[in-house]
């Protein structure tokens, strides 16, 4: 398969943060060719990030941002800019695929013990030649030693589940170690992965409804999302009608 390394990014601006506009496609052929940090960013980010300029800082320099969250697409419409949402889960498991076949050298950073081995096994058993050359739990105070445990194996890619913002601040330090490498932060998909949380079922995945599943799966989400989400766009609706 032929990949164009000479395509460029294009982003568009919410609130101050840019977007890219890749298909789902060209944006794993655009970062396997360009490498660097993958950021998937929804309306809880943006929030975060809006409280924590480091934060904030490493959105605006990541190598790419995609649009995960349905509030996203829905506030880029608002402002009048058609953009694809790409799951973070499935842009995941096709960077998974894409090592696979250019075999590539992948790590796993995150997750309770029992979800990443059972993550990786199941991960093994659907791409038995991926070559997975390095995994650890979530549960560490000091990234230190695994800094330097991943410097030494230096993977192709790095996928790490550690929660926003904890897993793009992980990634921002370990880019000055492993420059070359593909990395991302995929929140819950190794919980995914592992069996042990059972995904949106098609239909609200197709929708981009995926968040309302797994809120009526797990109510203490609740909290989280109903002041983010309407605070959001409320800002989006703003950030519109002052651009007229």
């Amino acid at each position: 398969m032929w990949y164009n390394i000479y395509m460029d990014r294009n982003t568009v601006d919410i609130l101050g943060y840019g977007v890219d506009t890749f298909s789902f496609e060209d944006a794993v052929d655009y970062i396997v060719d360009n490498h660097g940090q993958v950021i998937t960013i929804n309306p809880e980010m943006i929030e975060c990030a809006n409280k924590d300029c480091r934060f904030k800082s490493i959105i605006n320099c990541a190598e790419m941002v995609v649009p995960d969250g349905i509030g996203i697409q829905l506030g880029l419409k608002i402002l009048g800019k058609n953009v694809k949402r790409i799951p973070g889960i499935d842009f995941g498991k096709a960077l998974l695929i894409r090592a696979n076949n250019l075999n590539k050298s992948v790590a796993f950073v995150g997750a309770k013990p029992e979800v990443i081995e059972n993550a990786v096994r199941n991960i093994k058993s659907e791409l038995p030649n991926l070559n997975i050359v390095y995994q650890h739990d979530g549960y560490f105070s000091d990234s230190t030693d695994i800094m330097k445990e991943l410097q030494e194996k230096r993977p192709d890619f790095v996928l790490v589940a550690l929660g926003s913002p904890k897993q793009e601040f992980f990634i921002s330090e370990l880019k000055s170690v492993l420059p070359d490498a593909v990395m991302i932060g995929l929140g819950g998909s190794f919980d995914v992965w592992a069996g042990m949380v059972k995904r949106a079922p098609k239909l609200f995945q197709k929708l981009g409804i995926e968040w309302l599943y797994r809120t009526i799966s797990q109510p203490e989400r609740i909290k989280r999302i109903i002041p983010t989400l309407p605070i959001f766009m409320l800002k989006v609706v703003k950030e519109r009608m002052i651009g007229r």
